[in-house]
């Protein structure tokens, strides 16, 4: 054998030695692919019989015998030589190799026949990257639909093999056909099902290690399905037209897991009409009979003009009818002749004193009305207000100078006004009604006081607001409004803008929103303060010498009324009481509402509380009925009611382009750490009220308002809200990831039951010495309206400037009682209350007087009352009560006047007086 000692491990040994007559080497065990783990060599091992040498060979090369350990043993069977070789190679020997194939080693044994070779054996060094080569994405997926996860395990010797772990816990295919985990360590969910909702997690592992994957939540959602429609409603209305209804909910099935909410309405509404009951009616009676055995004869009537229909009532009263027919010359009952004859002769006497009585009154009726018509053929104006000086009749004179200005709220734009109209006055001023002075005469409402002087086209051009705005000289009656307090004024109508700023710092912490007084026979008004909630009390609506404690409140917690489907509560619930009182004269509650007015997409009812803690519709604002009036303006619902209770307002969607007002407010403060800033974003109902709440919460907190609010028009089409920080300085602040942008789901904010909308975003700033934060706030609905609210602030509370709104100031006067809380003087509303309720042949009376104060529907509610001229009135005032505007009323009033005048044909001859300087401030 060639020498294997030494450096010669070159040399080749001879691939056959001569030897005694046997067989070639049988190897029993060859040696096998290995990996080494880390630094620990690994063993190769060979085993041949019959050997007289074995030896290795890696790499081409043969190794040194030094490194081989042999052991040899006799097989006892055969009785043959058996050598056993080992050898270990090591992480540095296979490093170091740089040969076209990885590391290996052949053994080689020898006998005296020959020699034989081993398998090549592989040596690797084991390994697994820490980093997958693809994790597993999260996926939302309906049900039954395919999932599928994939992974790419990371490289490794020898290849990684592949588990699936779900919510940690393994996933073993074979137990579940549904799932697939065989097709290259991809997961597949094949029909995916509620239960499969979960984390997954890829486990990669070798002999190396374990590496585990990102895990992917995957959801498994419902999207909703409407149930089958319910059957219709009975129509709403007993008699005439009102509506049917069905609904459907969504829960066929309902939404899961994030599922999209059902498309379209839950509610749907048709018009009905309900028969009217009709009730019966008696025909005329009939002819007498033929006189009967019995001295009687008959007469019969029946029930058909007209019969009744539609549950209507039988008529009342006999159907027959008998009496005696022979004058009593017949004896009844075996009674004498002039028993009967005494009893005809007392009826007889009866009857002509009943006749003598009617036609006296017959007389004395065609007396009154003789005289009547006499008095007004001698006066045909009587009390009609044609000069609105009648109008400045209830005041003492007083000077001022005004200029005219051209008003467009003039009901007839053709005729263009005189700039240079002027009147002097003298004396001084005095708002109060002269109560104690004699009302002046009817010719008096003919002619403009004497120290009047005007040069007008038209007698109507004295407007009845001058006495508020002009500008006077003099001492103010202490029953005038006091001065130095600015009045507040509210956007109820376009028309009506101006305002009052008022700094956010004025309105303190929240207090119990009720307000309490004693009022009489001269009525008043309750005001909630910087809630729009009011309440007005007419004169004489409560009875002479009588004082009643009315009280006005808003119910601060949650509404026990809960609106059915997609119904919504559009404003405060608002009580008035005590609720066993009622008056004489209707009353106006204001109540403000959060809906944009359209009757073809909102059907708005009113809802009272009964004393069961029930709530029952008292009407819907479109219906026609006389026990209450509702008038819709675009902020506001004024309703004139006889009973007090608890009210609110229901609005209920008839399509998806009903519009919910919102309004949409960012506030913002610093928090415990210094380096943080939260900005939070309110979205509310467009009330007073709801701003007013979260202004007082917001103080309890220390937030300060950072932006005006802004107007959100929210649609009922089931479309999410979004709310989103945009624009934040990279360097200067920032923001958590996945936070910027929040979504909120269409129901939280369609039926928040007045409840504000509240989303919270927490900025950090990178140093103390970033003091300004500039970003802006994006509100809106998708596929909808959008805000975009500027924020431009400093975060200190020294440097910050303060945020201006606009809100009501009727802090000051939450009651007024008597004359102080009525813009139009009492005097004045009589001469308009005489001039309208009486019918007059030119047309001028009540109806014409809603006509032009913007009252179009529902008459009949103002004919069934005592004076409706003063109802209308009263609705004026509700609705003015933050402007006062005069001038409107004044202009109705005139363009009744031409039209009176027109109709007439009577000109009134034009009064020449030298020009005035004539002024009027506020815009008068």
């Amino acid at each position: 054998f060639p020498s294997l000692s030494g450096n010669d491990n070159s040399e080749a040994l001879p691939e056959s030695i001569p030897s005694a007559p046997g067989t070639l080497p049988h190897f029993m065990e060859e040696p096998d692919d290995a990996y080494i783990i880390k630094s620990n060599p690994i063993v190769l091992r060979c085993k041949a019989m019959p050997a007289m040498q074995i030896f290795f060979k890696c790499n081409g090369e043969w190794v040194h015998q030094n490194e081989h350990v042999s052991e040899e043993s006799m097989d006892e069977t055969t009785g043959l030589k058996v050598r056993e070789v080992f050898i270990n190679v090591t992480r540095q020997q296979v490093e170091d190799f740089h040969g076209p194939e990885d590391y290996w080693c052949q053994c080689v044994a020898w006998s005296h026949l020959g020699t034989s070779k081993s398998r090549k054996a592989s040596v690797r060094i084991a390994y697994l990257r820490k980093n997958f080569e693809q994790d597993p994405q999260g996926k939302e997926v309906p049900i039954e639909g395919m999932i599928v996860l994939h992974c790419r395990p990371p490289e490794g010797v020898p290849a990684a093999e592949v588990e699936w772990l779900k919510n940690e816990e393994p996933i073993d295919s074979n137990l579940d056909e549904n799932i697939d985990t065989r097709a290259d360590h991809n997961l597949i969910i094949r029909q995916a099902r509620l239960s499969d909702s979960g984390n997954y997690t890829c486990m990669a592992a070798n002999i190396v290690a374990k590496r585990r994957s990102m895990s992917a939540t995957v959801v498994v959602y419902v999207n909703g399905g409407w149930s089958s429609w319910t059957e219709w409603s009975n129509c709403n209305a007993r008699c005439g037209r009102g509506w049917q209804k069905r609904s459907r909910t969504c829960t066929n099935p309902a939404p899961l897991n994030g599922g999209a909410f059902c498309e379209g309405m839950s509610v749907q509404k048709i018009t009905c009409t309900s028969l009217c009951p009709v009730d019966g009616n008696w025909e005329v009676w009939s002819e007498w009979s033929v006189c009967s055995p019995e001295c009687e004869h008959l007469r019969v009537r029946e029930c058909i003009a007209p019969p009744p229909r539609n549950g209507g009532k039988y008529c009342e009263g006999l159907s027959q009818e008998s009496e005696n027919c022979t004058e009593g010359l017949c004896i009844q009952d075996k009674k004498p002749l002039h028993e009967i004859k005494s009893q005809n002769i007392e009826t007889a006497s009866d009857i002509a004193l009943y006749s003598g009585l009617g036609a006296a009154v017959i007389a004395v009726a065609v007396l009154v009305v003789g005289v009547t018509l006499y008095r007004r053929s001698q006066s045909e104006y009587g009390v009609d207000v044609i000069d609105s000086s009648a109008l400045t009749g209830g005041f003492q004179t007083f000077n001022f100078k005004t200029v005219r200005q051209g008003n467009s709220l003039l009901l007839n734009s053709s005729m263009q006004p005189d700039l240079t109209v002027s009147r002097t006055y003298s004396g001084p001023i005095c708002l109060q009604d002269p109560m104690d002075k004699e009302l002046m005469t009817e010719s008096s409402l003919f002619n403009p006081l004497s120290d009047i002087k005007v040069k007008v086209q038209s007698s109507f051009m004295v407007s009845l607001g001058v006495t508020e705005r002009a500008e006077y000289h003099g001492k103010a009656h202490s029953g005038t409004f006091p001065h130095g307090n600015s009045r507040a004024f509210g956007t109820i109508q376009a028309r009506n803008k101006a305002t009052y700023i008022q700094n956010l710092s004025s309105i303190s912490t929240r207090s119990e929103l009720k307000t309490t007084a004693i009022f009489g026979h001269l009525g008043g008004r309750l005001v909630v303060p910087n809630t729009g909630v009011s309440l007005l009390i007419s004169h004489g609506a409560i009875p002479e010498e009588s004082s009643w404690e009315i009280s006005l409140s808003i119910t601060q917690k949650e509404s026990s009324l809960q609106p059915e489907g997609t119904d919504v509560l559009l404003g405060p619930e608002v009580t008035c009481g005590p609720s066993d009182l009622s008056v004489s004269t209707p009353f106006a509650l204001t109540i403000p509402h959060c809906a944009e007015v359209n009757s073809e997409y909102w059907n708005i009812h009113l809802k009272k509380r009964t004393q069961q803690g029930k709530w029952e519709e008292v009407m819907s604002v479109e219906e026609e009925t006389t026990s209450c009036y509702c008038l819709l303006d675009p902020y506001a619902c004024h309703i004139l009611l006889n009973s007090f209770g608890t009210y609110a307002l229901i609005g209920e969607p008839i399509s998806d382009c009903a519009v919910r007002q919102l309004k949409v407010a960012v506030f913002g403060c610093l928090s415990c750490n210094s380096l943080d800033y939260n900005l939070r974003v309110y979205c509310m109902d467009n009330t007073p009220c709801a701003f007013q709440e979260v202004v007082s919460d917001e103080r309890l907190q220390g937030g300060q308002l950072l932006e005006e609010p802004k107007l959100l028009h929210f649609k009922g089409n089931t479309f999410s809200l979004q709310i989103s920080v945009l624009d934040i300085p990279p360097f200067l602040w920032r923001i958590k990831p996945f936070t910027a942008c929040q979504e909120v789901p269409f129901s939280r904010v369609w039926c928040s039951s007045q409840k504000p909308l509240h989303c919270a975003f927490s900025l950090e700033r990178y140093t103390p010495a970033t003091t300004q934060l500039s970003c802006k706030i994006c509100v809106r609905q998708v596929k909808g309206h959008e805000q975009i609210l500027q924020i431009q602030t400093s975060i200190l509370e020294n440097e910050r400037e303060t945020i201006a709104f606009f809100a009501h100031d009727d802090s000051n006067f939450p009651a007024q009682m008597g004359p102080k809380a009525f813009k139009i003087p009492y005097s004045i509303r009589q001469r308009i209350c005489a001039t309208f309720d009486t019918p007059n042949a030119k047309g001028k009376d009540w109806q014409m007087l809603a006509q032009k104060t913007c009252i179009n529907r529902n008459l009949s509610y103002f004919a069934t009352q005592s004076s409706p001229s003063a109802v209308i009135l009263d609705l004026w005032e509700a609705r003015h009560q933050h402007d006062g505007d005069l001038d409107s009323l004044a202009c109705a009033l005139e363009e009744i006047g031409r039209t009176h005048s027109k109709i007439s044909d009577i000109t009134e001859p034009e009064i020449e007086e030298p020009d005035f300087n004539y002024s009027r401030q506020n815009g008068l």
